[in-house]
């Protein structure tokens, strides 16, 4: 019979300088603090939040992560759970059909043609990033990407430019019914070029709610359960796209934060004053753009800005950047 293992004692921690007691210590209080975080969060939507049963709110029916690592198995996991098939389209889009968000108040064929075929064929485009977090977002941010988010491999805002300096990789993927190729998820994948680690998993599809006259852009981020976001379109008079979360009630558009609750049952938990605004649009050089502003009680939290380009342009532009001299050059 193997001995069982003896703790870590000064003398075999000067033999193993590895394992250091200081970074133990370290490693064990970041597992207390996150275990706490995400309990809390856990605890407050299961006691503020409305218990529902998923067949009477079918808008809210999602993929639910479990607890740890989300990371890029969640589109693998939930294909092997729900029998669907994988693809990964090379100019797959987030919304296939734009003409899926029209309603009695948004006429995609407002939009300008460039941004309907990003969201039809986002898996085309480059994405280049930057980020401005504001002072007091700063903190609030830090205490979810350090000691959730990263650990969950989900929601990795980046809270400095220089994380994304490098570049974000964008991937769509398609989850399918194997027999009829009807497209049951559409999962968007950004991760930080520069380390490889997820910054969103999420997943997007269109949805009619409740209180909304037009159909709603709903994204699914799973997690300890989920976190989804309805969007309302938004058609401005220059031809941009706007995305709206910033609805006032149950039922509108806005942030969910879902738990299990039981086979059947979820708490859903509205929280009405965290919204997200989305404005795409076609700047003066014909170059498309993003803002994405997210805040909390009325303060911006953190402004991302996103330029998309497509692929083979951007590749063309890379490659006549390199002069003859430059590629001659032995590495």
């Amino acid at each position: 019979m193997d001995p069982a293992p003896s703790l870590p004692t000064a003398a075999n921690a000067a033999v193993n300088p590895a394992a250091p007691p200081t970074a133990d210590k370290r490693s064990a209080l970041y597992d207390l603090i996150a275990f706490f975080l995400e309990g809390g969060i856990q605890i407050w939507v299961h006691i503020t939040g409305k218990r529902i049963r998923e067949a009477d709110a079918p808008w809210l029916r999602c993929p639910l992560g479990e607890r740890g690592r989300i990371g890029t198995g969640i589109y693998e996991r939930i294909a092997h759970d729900e029998n669907l098939e994988i693809r990964v389209p090379p100019s797959a889009g987030l919304i296939p059909d734009f003409n899926a968000l029209r309603g009695p108040s948004f006429n995609p064929d407002a939009i300008h043609p460039a941004i309907r075929h990003f969201y039809e064929h986002a898996a085309a485009y480059h994405l280049e990033v930057w980020t401005e977090v504001s002072l007091l977002g700063r903190f609030f941010l830090w205490l979810l990407v350090e000691f959730i988010s990263r650990r969950m491999e989900q929601l990795n805002f980046p809270i400095s430019s220089l994380e994304v300096a490098k570049g974000m990789s964008s991937e769509v993927v398609q989850l399918l019914e194997t027999a009829s190729g009807r497209i049951v998820y559409t999962g968007w994948l950004r991760r930080l070029k520069s380390s490889g680690h997820v910054i969103y998993a999420g997943l997007y599809s269109t949805v009619r709610v409740p209180g909304e006259p037009n159909p709603c852009v709903k994204v699914t981020f799973p997690c300890n359960g989920s976190a989804n976001v309805y969007l309302c379109p938004v058609a401005h008079p220059d031809g941009s796209f706007g995305l709206d979360s910033s609805g006032s009630a149950w039922g509108r558009s806005g942030f969910y934060r879902i738990v299990r609750s039981g086979a059947e049952r979820r708490r859903v938990r509205y929280i009405k004053t965290l919204h997200e605004l989305f404005h795409v649009y076609v700047d003066d050089e014909g170059v498309l753009r993003t803002e994405h502003i997210i805040s909390f009680l009325g303060l911006t939290i953190i402004r991302l800005h996103y330029k998309m380009s497509p692929a083979s342009s951007h590749a063309s532009a890379i490659a006549s950047k390199r002069t003859p001299d430059a590629i001659e050059q032995p590495i």
